[in-house]
């Protein structure tokens, strides 16, 4: 599976912004990782397209929102009430069995890892 990430920029904090990431084909679960400078990468939401379950990582539950058009394929991650401390390179990812953990989200089999990553900057 091909993944196209698109969006992010900068933004002030407090601000919203929406990633979308477009896939080649259907995927059993879809979503973002992120990686900070300095910072391991952390998944931060997931979505299983068979039963729509979504995932998100203790960092941005209640701030962060991710869906997807199954037509299309294509996720999108809504995020608002954005803080300094979600600016980082945000990476599109597709695998199987999505899961939350002691506050962290991944997926245990990631097959799709969009390469490149769209830089997410919140700043005032």
């Amino acid at each position: 599976v091909q993944l196209q990430a698109s969006g992010g920029g900068s933004a002030q904090p407090g601000d919203s912004l929406r990633l979308s990431c477009a896939a080649s084909k259907s995927t059993y679960a879809i979503g973002w990782y992120r990686q900070a400078p300095g910072k391991r990468r952390e998944g931060v939401a997931f979505i299983s397209n068979n039963d729509g379950k979504t995932y998100y990582a203790d960092s941005v539950k209640g701030r962060f929102s991710i869906s997807s058009d199954n037509a299309k394929n294509t996720a999108y991650l809504q995020m608002n009430s954005l803080k300094p401390e979600d600016t980082a390179v945000y990476y599109c990812g597709a695998g199987l069995l999505p899961y939350y953990s002691g506050g962290s989200v991944g997926l245990r089999t990631a097959f799709s890892f969009e390469g490149q990553g769209t830089q997410v900057t919140v700043s005032s």
